[in-house]
């Protein structure tokens, strides 16, 4: 009998269903149910577009190296995760990566040679080549051995001095990158009678007048001045304190050096026994010459002479251990005099910038570059007082850190003006009036015609406006949000913004209107504030304000019509439609018999008046309040119209819409309530005496952004089940007031189950205190640890979201309360279409998206122009529209006829002042343009496309009609972070970034997939909470805590970018070497130079041992003149790099012919004296 394979039936089954449904949705992609759309000509293809990276802004991530070129006054800067930063002249800017990734522990010019040598933490060293605009690894040499400490390379040599952990110095020609066999042994080093080992070698560096004379600092205290010609020490200076640094004086007679405990020690380079000062420069003077108190470190010191004076003796560190909580310094000390500088971040490096490379010269120091850990100082030498330079590069993004980000490119071409005009009023006085001195390189050739912003949100409710046109960055509008409200003076002061104590003004969401230059912001602490551009300064007497009881349930009443939804526009909720004076907050008012916090904003609005300058100015603070001893929830949701005057906000709780034109609020609904009886998912209105703390533990537990908030489901999941957990762990036992908190219908059940239902009641009675309890405990720390979430995940390292975090699996735990508690308004967009099927125009409206994949429409009847759009309400009523998709709604747009986008009702920009009478009835009528949109000039028999993106599918929906024209399952496996619809190259697309790394491109409106490249996998909540897409093929996200990415997927820009990226690199000529004078050339009192081939070459010095390094080819020769080649230079390029190719191949044959015909004499010649031996030999003499 044969046997029943029942797995093989559901394959065949499975591969059945997914076959018929593949081609059941490519029938519906070709021919979409219902009537047949007409034909859009698409332009857009796939070779539009392309993507890569362009630039990267900002300060580079945990800074680790610095060099300078003097010559090319350009700056390097190397970080621990193995990125090279390059800066010439402000606006020349350049980002390299090491493959390996590993730490950058030194780096080293080839002055004026346009190539810079990097040292890693993985023992490797790597040329760069700088000569191309994309600079790239011409050879690298992997150490196997030892490992590097320390790099030295002097001016015009091609030897490079690399100092090791075992106290052993190698010698590396830059030119091959191969190893000389000239090798200084640390125990030759050392003096014999030394029984222990001197410790990693610290610093390298060949005395400024004899280049034959190599000065070895070791980590133990030992100095040794090695004679290179002789192959022996010279002098050998010993100090009981370790090395940190060393220091030559341009005569090579002293050098300095630099102690672990605080002290500076200068040695005459004859007097080897002790040195001729010691100075301990932070160090308390005692009595009685007892040697001063022990100070920190001195971890760098430099030694720059100058010819009309002093010295200038400048170092890092060094302070007395009582200094407790005082700021890192850096320690300038020229004649009597010492400056202590002090830095908001610790050191990690800095250069002293001289008049000239030559070290055997007057130094002549003009300036100090300080790389800190968050920031770069240059500090003036040259004028008194030591002032900084004004930074001119884009390095302030993290001032404090980005918690959002939007990008907006093609803006109103006065925009950028408009903003940089009020904020160059908010610089800073105090700088140096000399020109920024990093000023190498040349800047490329701008491309792009068009205008590009970017807005950055922070954790200290700063937004900052940035001009992001043709690559470049710089800061053009700081606002302070948090300026609307009253600081906490001390911690008793505060008890309103106890969940979100540590950043309360964080910005989450940004919506700005670009043509209107309206902004509207929100908040942690679930506040919204709506901002209006001005260039006149105000005072504004009273903020106005606004506050919202955001419900998730309907209000306590029960009334037989509790099941539907309550007539609209009739707002819900006790938010007051006029203006509240900030004194009269309701903040005392409590529930009288538990004690619980009620209608308490998070935040209080100054009752002072407010003096406003110039730039964005606040129209309205809108906050929702605590309810029943629950906090608000964080909105996720927001979208303002300056058409319309309307702002509209949601969160996991319900949805709000506000006029701020009229300070009233127009609708206040939870999402249940927004179904009414069209809910998808079967919900009944509850009344929140019922369930008011389970409900409320739940939100709590949720708190967190709902938009992003389902990226931590494991952790949410966690808090839950520990949550309901502890509501099954209420004992029988438990006493129960029988009259706290009874709900209205506790008596209403039928008499003949009266035993039954009391056991019920008592148990519900059980889960409110415990519930009670428990929300009040866990209701500060839960709402923090969301606040947490929402935040910089780098600033917050004990919550670890790296790994598990992304998964959006719905577990079967989960529950029908856990699916409402869930849903969200994650979606808003106002516009002017069809509200409903039988619509014969369109008419403005707002789409609504949540979590759960619903869309609402609600029709917005708006009264006319002029005094009565002040007057009259405006009316808000549900259309009855539901669509619904397959995971949260993302984003939407709208389409006409032809294809083209519809943007949002927008009002021009116009100053908002105090005009006649006259001139405002003008202005008031001119409010509501007649043609918002290109819909309202088409006919009325024309339709119109809706584009909606979800987390997992597109979906392009016909109007009136609502059929569904095309759809397009963008992910099964994973979900989309971010969609935006943008227009490029004179079309529009869907652009889509995924959690799973893809970047894709979709078509509109027939949803062809374009564009599926793997970019980047989602491995933190930055990078979800600031990725963002805009026109013309543009995109960003914020690579690290401090700096932003951008990136093209346009084909046009990607083939411009060689031409608009700044070289590095210009052809400069070398400072003549200083004059040695006549009788310093008589009696040969100069520079001694050194032939270094002749004595590190293979010839002298012989082979170096093959297994201690191995040298490895870089990519960046033919590539990286590929890449930077273009037209006749790029022809003449290749033309000149295959010459050298071929020159080197016969160069190579040539070499192997010339040892074959070696070997062939040698044996020629062994043969001929084998003849001669045994030529007169008979057979039996052999």
């Amino acid at each position: 009998m044969r046997k029943f394979n029942i797995r093989k039936v559901l394959d065949g089954l499975t591969a059945g269903s997914s076959s018929a449904s593949q081609q059941q949705q490519l029938l519906q992609q070709q021919h979409p149910p219902g009537n047949r759309e007409p034909e859009i000509q698409e332009t857009l293809q796939s070779e539009h577009f392309q993507l890569c990276k362009t630039v990267r802004h900002g300060f580079p991530y945990q800074p680790s190296a610095l060099a300078f070129d003097p010559v090319q006054k350009i700056l390097a800067v190397g970080t621990q995760t193995g990125a090279l930063r390059l800066f010439g002249r402000p606006g020349v800017e350049c980002y390299c990566q090491h493959d390996s990734g590993a730490a950058v522990i030194q780096l080293q010019f080839l002055i004026n040679e346009g190539a810079l040598v990097s040292a890693l933490a993985d023992d490797t060293l790597h040329l760069w080549n700088l000569r191309q605009k994309r600079p790239a690894i011409l050879h690298s040499l992997k150490f196997c051995r030892e490992r590097i400490t320390f790099c030295h390379l002097p001016f015009q040599s091609k030897w490079l001095y690399v100092g090791t952990e075992r106290g052993n110095i190698h010698i590396v020609n830059v030119e091959s990158f191969t190893l000389s066999g000239y090798v200084i042994m640390w125990n030759k080093a050392i003096e014999l009678s030394s029984k222990s080992h001197p410790g990693p070698v610290v610093h390298i560096s060949d005395n400024p007048m004899d280049e034959g004379k190599l000065l070895i600092g070791f980590e133990s205290g030992t100095v040794v001045l090695w004679d290179l010609k002789s192959k022996k020490a010279d002098y050998r200076y010993t100090y009981d304190e370790a090395i940190h640094s060393v220091a030559w004086h341009h005569e090579g007679k002293q050098f300095i050096c630099s102690h672990s405990d605080g002290t500076l020690t200068i040695w005459n380079v004859r007097s080897p026994a002790k040195p001729v000062q010691t100075i301990t420069p932070h160090g308390k003077q005692l009595k009685d010459g007892k040697k001063p108190e022990p100070c920190k470190p001195i971890l760098k010191v430099e030694f720059k002479t100058t010819r009309p004076g002093e010295p200038f003796i400048i170092l890092s560190g060094g302070l007395s251990y009582d200094t407790v909580g005082r700021r890192p310094c850096l320690t300038v000390m020229h004649g009597k005099s010492t400056a202590v500088l002090e830095m908001d971040y610790s050191i990690v490096d800095f250069l002293t910038l001289c008049e000239t490379p030559y070290p055997n010269d007057f130094q002549e120091p003009y300036a100090v570059v300080v790389l800190l850990e968050k920031d770069l100082v240059l500090i003036d030498l040259a004028q008194n007082g030591y002032p900084i330079f004004e930074n001119p590069y884009p390095l302030s993004i993290h001032e404090s850190p980005v918690t959002c980000c939007e990008y907006f490119a093609d803006c109103p071409v006065d925009l950028i003006p408009a903003l940089y005009s009020v904020g160059a009023r908010q610089k800073r006085q105090g700088y140096s009036k000399k020109e920024w001195p990093i000023n190498g390189g040349n800047w490329g050739l701008g491309a792009q015609s068009y205008s590009e912003i970017i807005i950055t949100g922070h954790a200290d409710g700063s937004v900052k406006f940035w001009d992001a046109s043709a690559i470049n960055l710089q800061v053009l509008y700081k606002l302070k949000t948090s300026k609307v409200f009253e600081k906490s003076r001390n911690k008793d002061d505060k008890p309103n913004t106890d969940i979100v104590d540590e950043d309360p003004y964080a910005i989450q969401i940004i919506s700005w209107c670009p043509e209107s230059r309206m902004l509207c912001i929100a908040g942690v602490s679930a506040h919204v504030i709506i901002y209006r551009f001005s260039k006149q300064e105000v005072i504004t007497e009273v903020i106005p304000m606004l506050e919202v009881r955001l419900l998730y349930e309907i209000s306590d009443v029960e009334s037989p019509e509790g099941e539907q939804a309550p007539p609209l526009p009739t707002p819900v909720g006790s938010a007051n439609p006029q203006p509240v004076p900030p004194q009269s907050h309701p903040s005392t008012s409590s529930s009288s018999s538990d004690g619980l916090r009620d209608n308490v904003p998070c935040l209080k609005v100054k009752n002072s008046p407010l003096k406003q300058s110039p730039g964005y100015q606040t129209q309205l603070v809108i906050q929702l309040v605590w309810v029943s001893g629950e906090p608000p929830q964080q909105i996720t949701s927001l979208a303002v119209n300056s058409s319309y005057g309307l702002v509209v906000f949601g969160n996991c709780s319900g949805i709000a819409m506000v006029d701020y034109l009229q300070k009233a609020v127009l609708l206040n609904l939870g999402t249940i309530e927004l179904c009414g009886s069209s809910d998808p998912y079967r919900r009944e209105p509850r009344s929140p005496r019922k369930s008011r703390q389970p409900s409320g533990g739940m939100l709590i537990v949720t708190s967190c952004m709902c938009g992003v908030s389902s990226l931590y489901s494991e952790s949410v999941k966690q808090l839950r089940s520990s949550f309901l957990t502890g509501l099954c762990d209420i004992s029988e036992g438990t006493v129960v007031p029988e009259d706290r908190c009874k709900s209205p219908t506790s008596g209403s059940s039928s008499p003949h189950n009266s035993d039954d239902q009391q056991k019920v009641n008592n148990f519900i009675e059980k889960v409110k205190i415990k519930s009670r309890k428990f929300s009040k405990m866990v209701a500060s720390d839960i709402a923090k640890m969301s606040r947490k979430l929402s935040l910089p995940t780098d600033l917050k390292p004990d919550l670890d979201i790296k790994d598990n975090s992304f998964s959006r699996s719905r577990s079967s735990s989960v529950t029908s309360i856990d699916k409402e508690s869930r849903e969200a308004i994650s979606a808003l967009h106002f516009c002017e279409t069809f509200t409903r099927k039988a619509d014969s125009a369109p008419s403005p409206c707002l789409w609504v998206g949540t979590t759960l994949g619903t869309v609402l429409v609600i029709a917005l009847n708006l009264p006319p122009g002029g005094e009565q759009r002040l007057l009259q309400p405006v009316i808000v009523s549900p259309s009855g529209t539901i669509l619904r998709l397959k995971g949260a709604v993302l984003r939407m747009a709208f389409l006409d006829s032809t294809g083209c986008l519809i943007p949002p009702a927008y009002e021009s920009w116009k100053e908002h002042s105090v005009p006649e009478e006259k001139d405002e009835k003008e202005k008031l009528k001119k409010r509501r343009p007649v043609s918002v949109s290109p819909s309202s000039s088409q006919e009325i028999s024309e339709n119109q496309y809706a584009v909606i993106c979800s987390e997992k599918q597109a979906k392009v929906i016909s109007l009136p009609t609502q059929n569904c024209a095309y759809k397009q399952n963008i992910t099964e496996t994973s979900f989309v972070l971010r969609g935006d619809i943008v227009s490029l190259s004179n079309s529009i697309c869907l652009a889509c970034f995924c959690a799973n790394g893809h970047i894709m491109t979709f078509s509109l409106p027939s949803l062809r997939p374009l564009l599926d490249v793997y970019y980047l996998p989602l491995t933190n909540m930055r990078i979800a909470r600031t990725f963002c897409f805009t026109n013309n093929g543009q995109a960003l996200y914020l690579v690290s805590p401090t700096e932003i990415q951008r990136l093209t997927y346009s084909q046009e820009t990607c083939e411009n970018l060689q031409e608009m990226l700044g070289e590095l690199f210009t052809p400069v000529e070398t400072p003549e070497a200083p004059n040695r004078g006549f009788f310093k050339g008589l009696f040969g009192g100069g520079a001694q130079s050194l032939d270094r081939e002749e004595l590190f070459g293979e010839s002298s010095s012989g082979k170096a041992s093959r297994s201690l390094a191995q040298h490895i080819p870089g990519p960046g020769g033919i590539e990286g003149v590929k890449g930077a080649a273009s037209g006749v230079v790029g022809e003449l390029a290749r033309a000149r790099l295959a010459l050298d190719e071929r020159g080197q191949k016969l160069s190579d044959l040539e070499e192997r012919t010339a040892a074959m015909l070696s070997s062939a004499d040698s044996f020629s010649k062994h043969a001929h004296e084998m003849m001669l031996k045994y030529k007169d030999k008979k057979w039996y003499q052999f």
